[in-house]
């Protein structure tokens, strides 16, 4: 839903989600690009405040199950999704 809206986190909260980290349109190998953006957010943390949101995420140990989606675009277009379930 995310991709065809072109728009990061436009369908959080549809899946009863608790939280969501996304990485939107990243272009290269799917392999490549979830080492990637896991990385990124990763590299958040730690720390508190929006500036260490998707570290805080992956991290929390509240969120007991987290469900990944991945959809590669025409265009070759890479969204990968991380929704968390307390």
């Amino acid at each position: 839903m995310d991709a065809a809206a072109k728009t990061p986190h436009s369908a959080f909260g549809q899946c009863g989600e608790s939280a969501q980290n996304e990485c939107p349109a990243f272009k290269g190998n799917l392999d490549v690009v979830v080492d990637r953006c896991l990385q990124m957010m990763f590299d958040e943390g730690p720390g508190q405040g929006p500036t260490h949101g998707h570290y805080t995420n992956m991290t929390n140990p509240s969120y007991r199950n987290v469900a990944c989606g991945f959809h590669v675009t025409p265009d070759g277009a890479v969204w990968v999704v991380q929704n968390f379930y307390r």
